[in-house]
């Protein structure tokens, strides 16, 4: 899963008809800090009714979007499955790392 920044709404006239009646919209992963972008950007079908500037969880595996959707034939990668209203970060001496 990623943390994503939404950058705007996706429109289009045409279509695959497995994608109609859904939103997508632009997302851009973020940093930690909620603001630094970090690789590229994508397309992600949204599920629970995020907007420009919100953060947003995005789940981006193909099977587990299409199990999510119920619909095995949908082309997709990436669904927002979360809004995220805050992150709470532990200071790095007390957090798990894993070896």
């Amino acid at each position: 899963m990623l943390i994503c920044k939404i950058a705007g709404d996706v429109v289009s006239t045409q279509k695959n008809s497995h994608l109609k009646g859904y939103k997508l919209l632009l997302v851009q992963p973020v940093e930690l800090d909620l603001t630094t972008p970090v690789g590229v950007s994508l397309i992600a079908i949204d599920k629970v009714g995020a907007g420009k500037d919100d953060i947003a969880l995005v789940n981006k595996e193909g099977s587990s979007a299409r199990l999510l959707l119920g619909d095995e034939e949908i082309p997709v990668q990436a669904v927002i499955v979360g809004i995220i209203d805050d992150l709470d970060i532990l200071p790095e001496s007390r957090a798990v790392r894993s070896r």
